[in-house]
């Protein structure tokens, strides 16, 4: 089996600009998803995705995301890798970090993180 790879936050916003096929899951806690999530994210636990099959479109790329990028959306991408044929990868420094990257964005989900 391949590695896992890790994609930066950059190149993920091209990729949604360019409107390629993304398809983003965190898979962090429904509470911590409710707090703070990347726009158009779908929250999926590590949880679900070891004990449920999904319908992911083969030609979608899938990124997962967790809070600070790495551990638990490494071991996602990891688990979604050996189960589907999709290119998957891990967001480098989470949601968290797409935030700090894209600030001026979302002031609102910023000012939530910053509450919590």
């Amino acid at each position: 089996m391949e590695n896992t790879k890790c994609i930066s936050q950059p190149r993920l916003k091209e990729m949604i600009l360019k409107n390629q096929k993304v398809i983003i899951v965190d898979v962090r806690s429904q509470e911590e998803f409710k707090v703070l999530h990347i726009p158009n994210a779908i929250n999926i636990t590590i949880e679900e995705l070891e004990s449920r099959k999904l319908d992911f479109e083969k030609e979608v790329t899938i990124v997962t995301v967790c809070g600070k990028g790495g551990g638990r959306s490494e071991s996602a991408a990891k688990s979604i890798q050996s189960n589907y044929s999709n290119t998957v990868y891990f967001l480098e420094g989470g949601t968290f970090g797409w935030f700090d990257e894209n600030e001026s964005e979302n002031e609102v989900q910023k000012e939530k993180r910053e509450s919590v």
